[in-house]
């Protein structure tokens, strides 16, 4: 009675200050203590996930249309040399900053294994088997199969690897768990080409992996050492090591230990979660975050023959459905932070979660236009495409004409804060609308406290940029001077030409959600998500969607003073042109018009393109973009403005 009486206490004194501390999900690892896990986690020898290719009817019997997209992949890359890998393309990372010149020649390593080690179980003929063992030696080889990104976590920093201290990190995890499916599915097979590959991937994965995620706790995505929740790192490399450590480790008391321990460290990254599943990385980090909870759960799941079950929490559900409530339309998701603003989501996987959890709008979204070929169009893991090779007929089968497209979203979770609603459910006709508050220090941040994008029948009009490529730049204490980063390249103003700043006390203040039938609104406090040099007392933006009429954001504030201009910028990838007094012609070029109204007596226009040499940038939105900058060079000390946008 106490303990409550206190956690009340606590609880109605955080809500004087306008917030109240979320209830922790429960602790994975109490759920299931190590004595327990003893009796319920099956033996190395009788966990059987996967047919392996002696059992010819499970992969006779695999789609016609999926054994089609594999092979065909598999037969380019037998014909591909391995790619070289030498000792002064890992050094450019620290030389220069650049990672994709080295990254893309290691994943193709990956990419050409997985493929033929799929279509070898579909086949069973040998013809891969060579090239199959030529790029498992070759991965064996490496002197580290650390990214040059993330070696620095060794003693000796960036640079080459030190081969005496392995790093456990995103891709070394992951490549341990190729190498281990590899060398379940295909067994004494490796055998027929030499008796040594088999002993040399176990031998790689418990040196490389297995032994130092055991004997270390210091490594931060392990969560052990620091007192705030770790990203996506967590559950994505504890997805890999448990999957190595399930498939590659017989002695049972070894197995337990080396779980419980993934579970401990998962309820660094679980127990804080935000109870309504927000991501605040984004969607294309959610499929590396909530879905490789997914993938962890999943594997205990199967590896206990059901025993070990925790899809009934129901944290775990929501952290699941943030991905259909984040779906704009087509391949469009909210891009908040280094999130690129399209995203070929994981089909599979969202639809064996939404199965899991019982939730319809998972798996439309899963088999939305779905086909074999986009199941498979990520080879560079195994795990996932494993899956999928097994369930791809039944969701290829529910395959759906339409994904479920939500009307009303609201996230709450004071490190997100999201709105997003459109005209109508499930529809892409008329606007949609999504808005953030929250704070300046999500991981992989932009500074864009109330930022807002606008669709108009599906296709984007107001837009969040997203990340260029990831050089060294990009997580150094330089980040912000990347232009794609900072506020004035987001939908937000600039004022006194004082842009906002990074941090968690740069936030949102006195965030209000509305909804009803015929409106959904976003009102927020932005003042204190700049710095103090910008002279703002107030500044309250409010977002919102009259529902078959149009977009209007409005911006009441109050300066202490006005030594410089204020704008408002706006990004588009749409033609824009000039339509009269006050008014701007918004033209995409897939088609569709948005007018955009402002007070011309106070601003005035300037477009400015924007020319992309970024590929990734290119990827998303072609050769160029453009902002639109409306400027009050002598703006009032106190003053309301309102953008307005309609579908033309």
């Amino acid at each position: 009675m106490k303990a409550e009486k206190f956690a009340l206490g606590v609880c109605l004194l955080l809500l004087a200050f306008g917030t109240c501390v979320q209830a922790a999900n429960p602790s994975l690892a109490q759920r299931y203590p190590q004595e327990k896990l003893a009796d319920l986690l099956l033996p190395h020898a009788q966990w059987h996930p996967f047919a392996t290719p002696d059992e010819r009817p499970a992969w006779d019997a695999v789609d016609a249309r999926v054994r089609r997209a594999i092979i065909q992949l598999a037969e380019d890359a037998a014909n591909c040399q391995i790619p070289t890998l030498p000792a002064t393309l890992y050094l450019e990372y620290r030389r220069n900053g650049d990672r994709s010149r080295f990254q893309k020649p290691w994943f193709e390593r990956r990419s050409l294994l997985n493929a033929m080690v799929l279509a070898e179980c579909l086949e069973d003929k040998g013809r891969f088997l060579d090239p199959i063992v030529n790029v498992i030696w070759a991965i064996c080889e490496e002197s580290s199969w650390t990214l040059p990104a993330h070696i620095g976590a060794q003693k000796a920093g960036s640079g080459l690897p030190d081969t005496t201290e392995p790093v456990v990190a995103l891709f070394s995890a992951e490549t341990a768990q190729v190498l281990a499916w590899t060398h379940y599915l295909l067994g004494n097979r490796l055998n027929r080409v030499s008796p040594l590959v088999r002993p040399r991937i176990e031998r790689e994965i418990r040196t490389r992996i297995l032994a130092p995620f055991m004997e270390r706790d210091d490594w931060g995505w392990m969560g052990f050492r620091s007192s705030g929740r770790p990203n996506n790192w967590n559950p994505w490399i504890n997805s890999n090591v448990l999957a190595a450590g399930l498939l590659i480790e017989t002695d049972q008391s070894a197995r337990v230990a080396l779980v419980h321990k993934v579970l401990r460290s998962l309820d660094k990254f679980f127990v804080p979660y935000p109870s309504d599943g927000s991501c605040d990385e984004g969607p294309g980090y959610w499929g590396r975050a909530g879905a490789s909870l997914f993938d962890n759960l999943d594997l205990l799941h199967s590896a206990s023959n059901g025993r070990i079950d925790y899809f009934d929490i129901p944290a775990v559900g929501e952290i699941g459905r943030f991905i259909s409530r984040v779906h704009i339309a087509g391949d469009y998701f909210v891009p908040v932070g280094d999130c690129g603003a399209r995203l070929n989501v994981a089909r599979d996987l969202v639809y064996r979660f939404g199965k899991r959890i019982g939730d319809a709008d998972m798996q439309t979204l899963a088999a939305w236009d779905v086909s074999a070929e986009m199941l498979f169009s990520d080879l560079k893991t195994l795990q996932r495409p494993l899956h999928a090779v097994f369930s791809a007929e039944q969701l290829l089968a529910a395959k759906s004409d339409s994904p479920p497209l939500l009307r009303d979203v609201w996230l709450a979770d004071p490190d997100m804060q999201l709105m997003a609603a459109r005209d109508r459910q499930g529809s892409t006709e008329g606007l949609y609308v999504a808005a953030w508050g929250a704070h300046n220090a999500q991981s992989h941040n932009h500074n864009d406290v109330g930022n807002v994008i606008v669709f108009a029948d599906g296709r984007p009009f107001i837009i969040d940029v997203g990340r260029p490529t990831y050089t060294r730049q990009t997580f150094s204490s330089s980040r912000y001077d990347i232009w794609a980063m900072q506020s004035s390249w987001h939908n937000l103003p600039a004022v006194n030409g004082v842009m906002q700043g990074a941090g968690r006390q740069f936030a949102a203040r006195d965030v209000k959600y509305e909804s009803s039938d015929a409106f959904a609104q976003l009102r927020m406090d932005l003042a204190a998500a700049y710095p103090d040099n910008a002279q703002i007392r107030r500044w309250v933006r409010t977002v919102r969607l009259e529902r078959g009429r149009h977009v209007e954001i409005t911006d009441d504030f109050a300066l202490s003073d006005t030594r410089g201009p204020v704008e408002e910028n706006f990004i588009t990838p749409a033609t824009v042109k000039k339509d009269g007094r006050g008014v701007l012609l918004l033209m995409h070029p897939g088609g569709g018009t948005v007018r955009l109204r402002f007070d011309e007596d106070i601003l005035r226009s300037e477009i400015e393109n924007v020319t992309l040499d970024d590929a990734s940038l290119r990827t998303d939105w072609g050769e160029h973009l453009t902002r639109i900058r409306l400027v009050a060079d002598h703006p009032k000390a106190r003053d309301c403005w309102s953008i307005r946008l309609t579908v033309d």
